[in-house]
């Protein structure tokens, strides 16, 4: 029996990274249960946390922009 160099499996590639950054954040007491608490099915606690972070910056960093003036 003879092998072949090419093979019945094509070669796969690792999912693509999605969160590039990583931090460990350390949250009062009861702060996980508070969230659970809030949670919409299927939504996961670390989404929930993404976003009010990512709101959360949004916000300050409008405040941060010169207004323009009114005419």
């Amino acid at each position: 029996m003879t092998m072949s160099a090419e093979s019945v499996i094509p070669p796969r590639m690792g999912r693509k990274k999605l969160w590039h950054q990583r931090t460990a954040v350390k949250f009062p007491q009861g702060t996980f249960e508070r969230i659970a608490a809030v949670l919409v099915k299927p939504e996961v606690r670390m989404d929930f946390i993404r976003k009010a972070v990512e709101r959360e910056l949004k916000f300050r960093e409008a405040k941060r922009r010169p207004k323009k003036p009114r005419r």
